[in-house]
């Protein structure tokens, strides 16, 4: 214990060294943004991550769902779960209807509740690739990438960060920070350039999909998922339709209007789980963002996205 502490200590004289700009997106002078390894993260999240790096212990069993913040995290969680856990629940005995996903698939390295079972290890990050636990990296283990289009997480993340400041930042100032890559784990097209690249790198551990996709063609998408973390649905699994059941009881609509989701607090962030579940849609961002925003977003996506074989529907 002694020794843990000591480690903490270190770390949060080190991160004080660090360049730091005021988080204007909660407006709190106590929590500003620290940058580390060209992310930006407010510091509590950014001494556990500088502590997991040397410490949290990777198994090749393992499965890390990583998203950027508003990346679709809820949902990807949650299908994961469901697919994983398939032989043990169903639709009437999930953990998933008296849980919020968020407390069904752990921060990474956080124990689950007691009224979760035990799975091969479903840890979730917002964490940049390039501040992955060595171990994870060493390991072998499996990494899943969620990501959205730029201009639909933007409005997601500002909706998101304002529900939990007293501190309103407008949509403007938001979109000022966004742009200049200073938002929480921003600049929001560096995280998705790292997974992107290591999933070219190493195919066999690392999946990147789209939240796009994953709304278009959902039972495929989770097919490909199930696949990729070695739960692959057999034949008789598809003939029995096995696939659109899981797809129906983790849909968006269902999960939304499940109870816990509606009055419940998740056990970790202690906020409420409606906050989790605001639109979902594709597209979002034409009810918020004037034209020369569009305009702007889609500039540095092509900019930055183009040369590396990445895109994105930036009309949708």
């Amino acid at each position: 214990m002694e020794s843990h502490e000591g480690d903490l200590q270190l770390i949060r004289e080190k991160i004080k060294t660090l360049p730091s700009k005021a988080n204007r997106w909660n407006g709190r002078s106590d929590m500003p943004f620290y940058q580390f390894q060209g992310f930006w993260y407010n510091p509590f999240l950014l001494e556990s991550i500088m502590w997991k790096q040397d410490h949290f212990v990777a198994h090749p069993s393992d499965i890390v769902l990583a998203t950027p913040q508003k990346g679709g995290t809820t949902w990807l969680n949650a299908l994961a779960f469901a697919i994983v856990t398939r032989d043990q629940f169903n639709g009437s005995t999930s953990p998933l209807l008296t849980n919020v996903s968020h407390d069904c698939v752990r921060p990474l390295g956080l124990p689950s509740p007691r009224e979760v079972p035990k799975t091969p290890l479903l840890g979730a990050v917002h964490t940049p690739y390039v501040s992955l636990p060595k171990s994870i990296l060493a390991s072998g283990c499996k990494i899943v990438y969620m990501c959205r289009e730029p201009k639909d997480l933007f409005v997601s993340q500002w909706h998101f960060q304002r529900s939990l400041s007293k501190e309103k930042v407008s949509l403007e100032e938001a979109f000022q920070l966004f742009c200049e890559g200073l938002s929480p784990y921003g600049p929001y097209w560096d995280h998705v350039l790292g997974y992107w690249k290591a999933s070219l790198e190493r195919p066999n551990e690392v999946l990147f999909l789209k939240y796009e996709d994953m709304k278009r063609s959902t039972a495929d998408q989770v097919k490909k998922l199930a696949e990729f973390m070695g739960y692959p649905f057999s034949p008789e699994e598809e003939t029995e339709g096995k696939v659109k059941i899981l797809v129906d009881f983790c849909s968006f609509d269902n999960l939304r209007n499940l109870e816990v989701n509606k009055t419940g607090h998740s056990k970790e962030f202690k906020v409420s789980n409606k906050l989790y579940y605001r639109k979902g849609d594709i597209g979002d961002w034409k009810n918020h963002l004037t034209r020369e925003m569009q305009e702007r977003i889609d500039q540095i996506t092509e900019e930055k996205f183009t040369s590396c074989g990445l895109t994105f529907d930036i009309a949708t």
